[in-house]
C-alpha cells in the first residue's frame, strides 16, 4: 500500500502545489492554537512541497517538515528557503525514532494524511509518537476528510478541483464491511492532453473513533470543527479539523 501511496503522490507532485495551494485560513488557524509563533518548535508531518511549512517559519516559527515522498520534498527543498526551516525524509511512524522526547511546541497534520495509515493499530502508534514529541502542553492539529458524512451518505465523488491548465477528478469506491475506501484519481493535463489515473486505499476514520484514539493516547481539550475557521463540526461537510493538547 505505502507504494502504491509514494506512486501516487511521485506522479501527480509536479502539479501538487496547484492542485492543493496554500490556504492562508491554515495559517491563521495554527496561530489561534498555538499563539505567537516566534521561536516556536513545530512539526509538519505530510508538509508535501512545503508550503504550510515556509509560511509558518516567515513568522518565525523553527519549522521540520517531513514527507515520505521525495518528489515533493525536493520541490520544498529547491523553492522554499528560509534559515528556520528545514525539510527531511520522515515517516509519521517513527516519530519516537526521529526526534526528541518533549521537543516540539506544536504538530501539525493536515492534508487528509493521518488516514493514509491502513488501520487503528497504526494510527494509535503514530499518535503516541506524537505525543512523545510534544511538550507538555503544546498543541497537536490535525485535518483529514468528515467520514462520518462521506460514510452516510455514500460520497462518491469529490469536488472537482479545476484550474487553467488541470482538473483534478477524486472518486471514492467503498467496500463492504470494511472502513477502507479505494480513492480513485484522474489529472487531466489540458495542456498535455493526457491524464494521469492512480487508485489508492485511505482508512475512513470516523469522528468518535478518532476521539477515542486520540483519548487513548493521553490528549486532552479535544475539540472538533468543520473548517479551518472553527465553524462547529456536524453535518454535511467535507472537512474535519481537530485540536487538542497534551
Amino acid at each position: 500500500m505505502k507504494d502504491k501511496q509514494n506512486q501516487f503522490y511521485t506522479s501527480i507532485s509536479k502539479y501538487y502545489s496547484e492542485i492543493f495551494p496554500y490556504k492562508p485560513v491554515q495559517l491563521q488557524f495554527v496561530k489561534n492554537g498555538v499563539g505567537d509563533l516566534n521561536k516556536k518548535q513545530i512539526l509538519d508531518i505530510g508538509c508535501a512541497t512545503g508550503e504550510l511549512a515556509f509560511n509558518l517559519a516567515k513568522e518565525f516559527a523553527e519549522v521540520t517538515g517531513i514527507d515520505l515522498n521525495e518528489d515533493l520534498l525536493q520541490q520544498a527543498k529547491n523553492n522554499k528557503i528560509i534559515s528556520t526551516l528545514k525539510f527531511q525524509s520522515g515517516n509519521m511512524l517513527e516519530l519516537k525514532k526521529d526526534f526528541q522526547p518533549n521537543q516540539f511546541d506544536a504538530v501539525l497534520c493536515f492534508g487528509n494524511t493521518l488516514v493514509h495509515l491502513p488501520n487503528f493499530d497504526l494510527i494509535g502508534e503514530m499518535l503516541m509518537g506524537v505525543y512523545s514529541v510534544l511538550k507538555t502542553g503544546g498543541s497537536f492539529l490535525i485535518q483529514i476528510l468528515n467520514y462520518d458524512y462521506i460514510l452516510a451518505e455514500q460520497v462518491s465523488e469529490l469536488p472537482i478541483i479545476e484550474t487553467e491548465n488541470i482538473k483534478f477528478v477524486r472518486k471514492y469506491e467503498f467496500e463492504k464491511s470494511s472502513p477502507l475506501i479505494r480513492f480513485q484519481t484522474d489529472l487531466h493535463l489540458k495542456k498535455e492532453g493526457r491524464v494521469i489515473s492512480n487508485e489508492t486505499v485511505l482508512l475512513a476514520l470516523k469522528s468518535a473513533e478518532l476521539i477515542d484514539l486520540l483519548r487513548n493516547s493521553g490528549f486532552k481539550e479535544i475539540k472538533l470543527f468543520s473548517n479551518f475557521k472553527k465553524d462547529s463540526f456536524g453535518g454535511k461537510h467535507l472537512p474535519l479539523v481537530v485540536s487538542m493538547v497534551k
